[in-house]
């Protein structure tokens, strides 16, 4: 079975009516494990949010509006837009057991739990405080995201992949490979086979001629 048929399958997974999502996709064993057969749950209603209207990114600064972390503010590390979810770094954590088994109780680790987009607000970078944003366009034509209370503009972090490593801010080091030698054409197509190609490098000039042969 190929790979996009696979993947496929998977983008159109049946889920229960009552299945409760988590940080985990539902294909995953611990998905599975929050969601066992025959376990009833109260269905969890999340208003979507569309593309146009989405104001939260990765490396955003949001301070937390309820909760045991009110009042503190925090960078954005993870987006889930389909659940509504920014998961803020270092706050809202609860702990929890790593690698349980039966001769071993496990590692105790913290791990910090998704928060919708309406228990966190975006911080204006002029004053640190919270405040409502909305889309704007400036006048270059630049869609751009503007604080209701100070009417300045709140810029968007830089793109940042997920290993933390953001492309504008990278320097090559001594072992990087710079973009004009990875673009750089270092070789020529040719009709020729490997071993043809080796004996015109070596000079050797093949006088031989197969034998004819007759399929029939």
């Amino acid at each position: 079975m190929r790979l996009t048929l696979l993947l496929a399958m998977a983008s159109k997974m049946k889920l229960p009516h009552d299945y409760r999502f988590g940080m985990s996709r539902p294909s995953t064993l611990a998905a599975q494990k929050r969601n066992p057969p025959g376990k009833k749950r109260s269905k969890v209603f999340v208003e979507p949010i569309t593309d146009k209207e989405w104001k939260y990114f990765r490396g955003d600064i949001v301070q937390i509006l309820n909760g045991k972390d009110n009042g503190k503010q925090g960078k954005v590390t993870q987006v889930v837009r389909a659940r509504n979810w920014v998961v803020v770094e270092g706050l809202n954590t609860h702990y929890r057991y790593v690698g349980r088994s039966d001769d071993y109780r496990g590692t105790y680790v913290a791990s910090e739990a998704p928060l919708l987009t309406r228990h966190v607000s975006l911080v204006d970078p002029t004053d640190r405080q919270p405040t409502e944003v909305e889309w704007r366009y400036s006048e270059e034509g630049e869609r751009v995201r503007v604080s209701t209370r100070t009417g300045r503009i709140i810029p968007k972090p830089l793109f940042q992949r997920r290993d933390g490593i953001i492309p504008e801010q990278w320097k090559d080091g001594p072992k990087d490979t710079s973009l004009e030698d990875a673009l750089e054409k270092t070789y020529t197509p040719s009709l020729k086979t490997f071993q043809e190609e080796i004996m015109e490098k070596m000079g050797i000039v093949e006088t031989r001629r197969h034998r004819k042969s007759y399929w029939y």
